[in-house]
């Protein structure tokens, strides 16, 4: 069963989760707050065909990190976006922590407001 809210929705998967995949599913959100989108796609094109796990979390974190540049790019292009430009940040490091530990709870997540390109 989905548990829903303002920072998004986590499930338990339905086989049971390695801690392997634990690590480099919460790996994959947390290296975003100094790599942006470059790890999350590096764990996915790596490990897409092993662990559905893993594949789910950098897939979910490409898309949301992609969606926070386009954020970010509407904000700083807008005279009154760059007023909220920290807004963006902040609540995406949020987002980011409360991803980075559903992954290590083994629960898969989906971020709120998140364009997903990768399906």
């Amino acid at each position: 069963m989905a548990e829903k809210s303002f920072l998004g929705t986590d499930e338990i998967p339905v086989y049971t989760v390695t801690q392997d995949e634990k690590n480099l599913g919460l790996l994959s959100h947390i290296i975003t707050l100094v790599s942006s989108f470059i790890a999350p796609l590096i764990i996915y094109i790596l490990k897409k065909n092993e662990s559905e796990f893993v594949t789910a979390h950098a897939k979910e974190s490409l898309n949301f990190q992609i969606t926070v540049v386009i954020a970010c790019v509407i904000c700083f292009i807008s005279i009154i976006g760059i007023l909220f430009l920290w807004v963006v940040g902040i609540y995406a490091f949020i987002l980011v922590l409360v991803a980075t530990i559903r992954a290590s709870e083994g629960r898969l997540y989906k971020y709120p407001f998140c364009i997903r390109l990768l399906k």
